[in-house]
């Protein structure tokens, strides 16, 4: 049966090109629910005006449709609350500050 951290561990293998923070440590995976191989992600991205959102969301599907248990994704955007660099774990805050990033 797949598990939320499941999920989480291989979205650490998806990134924004822009930040060499993937999309678990930046803060962008707000929930994951889990129903019977079902899996639900609520996300965000680090701007609305993404010009790659939808290769983001597509690479978030099939990075997750990859893991074992899951029969079916779904990947809800929302913009509610804006990303911002509180939300990264403390390890993206950390290399968020290497790249000059501060907040």
């Amino acid at each position: 049966m797949v598990t939320e951290a499941d999920v989480r561990d291989a979205l650490r293998d998806v990134y924004d090109p822009e930040i060499p923070v993937n999309v678990v440590d930046l803060g962008l995976v707000y929930d994951v629910s889990i129903d019977d191989g079902h899996v639900e992600v609520e996300m965000t991205l680090t701007s609305m005006g993404c010009p790659i959102a939808d290769q983001i969301f597509e690479k978030v599907t099939d990075t997750i449709a990859g893991v074992d248990g899951v029969e079916k994704v779904q990947v809800n955007p929302t913009w509610d609350p804006p990303w911002s660099p509180e939300e990264a774990t403390d390890a993206g805050q950390q290399k968020l500050r290497a790249m000059g990033i501060s907040f």
